[in-house]
């Protein structure tokens, strides 16, 4: 048997599957909850409301810079816990390995996933592993399930935004989108543009002390725009951005501008958005901008009553009206 590749054989069950469990995935995801030879996890028990995430990832590449579809599926599942507002605390892996996928590949992208894991201080206690015939999959595809805890008074929901409230973004949008499509090398483009995906629950945490923090939401597929519409159609508020407040770093407009795509919509993986009254926008702003990952965070617009819709301004005074997205711009992005 080939021993550098994924053969049908390592998902039967039987020898190659043991040892292909034992020699990738519990060798770098060991902890004191993970046991390959239990059907099941048994939890500690938490204090606080119990959450319950899950997620999906098909990103082409598997490998990109900045990142992985292993620790893209930490992150993306950390995130959507802390934007919550709980704190992460255990995940579930599925992966789905075609047959023929390189062995080395596969150990690179479990031990990427088990770094992200450690550094967001999330255990993985349970997985499966399923091998596809070739051709029936796109390399490797992983789903995660996420389980965090939230302190039982915090009330957040895009029901306690109000006419007034400030929106802020911990960041740069599009790294993510555009970095992933560089990576694939379409269009004669190049470049080391990283991907942005990391933990966001430290600016979510951070945040949290703000008894003004209405809603956070970690804006992936869709990007900014994606979320603004969510905010909208849920409160019946208009939305207004003040686009020369939203931050784009220049190699995303360069690319965007060639190809006709709009940094609004690109998928980030390690951004948060946060609306806050008014009164605390600015004490809002000071906390993001005091950790390495919001440095670049921003107040971006307001809520105001009337028509529930998202709309750009321009530098120029102009408006924009931004529409929901339609076409996905760049599949298999997350």
């Amino acid at each position: 048997m080939d021993e550098t590749h994924i053969s049908l054989a390592h998902g039967n069950g039987g020898r190659y599957m043991r040892e292909l469990i034992v020699a990738v995935f519990a060798r770098h995801l060991s902890n004191p909850l993970l046991d390959v030879q239990v059907d099941a996890a048994s939890l500690p028990q938490m204090d606080g409301v119990v959450m319950v995430t899950t997620d999906g990832f098909t990103v082409q590449p598997l490998e990109f810079p900045g990142g992985s579809i292993g620790s893209l599926a930490v992150h993306g599942t950390v995130n959507d816990l802390a934007v919550s507002g709980a704190t992460p605390r255990y995940l579930t892996l599925n992966a789905f390995i075609e047959e023929g996928f390189e062995l080395a590949q596969l150990e690179r992208i479990i031990a990427d996933l088990a770094r992200a894991a450690r550094e967001a201080n999330v255990a993985v206690v349970a997985g499966d592993t399923k091998v596809l015939r070739r051709g029936e999959g796109g390399g490797l595809y992983l789903a995660t399930t996420g389980v965090g805890v939230r302190p039982p008074q915090l009330q957040l929901g895009m029901e306690h935004i109000r006419d007034g409230d400030a929106i802020l973004v911990s960041g740069p949008v599009g790294d993510h989108g555009i970095a992933v499509l560089l990576a694939r090398e379409q269009f004669g483009l190049s470049g080391d543009l990283c991907s942005d995906a990391a933990s966001v629950f430290p600016l979510a945490q951070a945040l949290l002390p703000l008894d003004g923090l209405r809603f956070m939401r970690d804006p992936t597929r869709g990007g900014l725009a994606t979320v603004m519409h969510e905010i909208a159609r849920a409160t019946g508020l208009q939305v207004n951005l003040q686009q020369e407040s939203i931050p784009v770093r220049e190699p995303v407009t360069a690319v965007c501008e060639m190809l006709g795509y709009d940094p609004m919509y690109l998928a980030c993986e390690g951004r948060l958005v946060a609306v806050v009254s008014a009164g605390q926008a600015d004490a809002a702003l000071a906390r993001l901008r005091a950790l390495p990952q919001g440095e670049g965070a921003d107040i971006i617009g307001h809520m105001q009553g009337g028509r529930a819709q998202v709309v750009l301004h321009t530098g120029f005074g102009g408006q924009r009206i931004l529409e929901e997205l339609e076409d996905d711009p760049l599949p298999r992005i997350c």
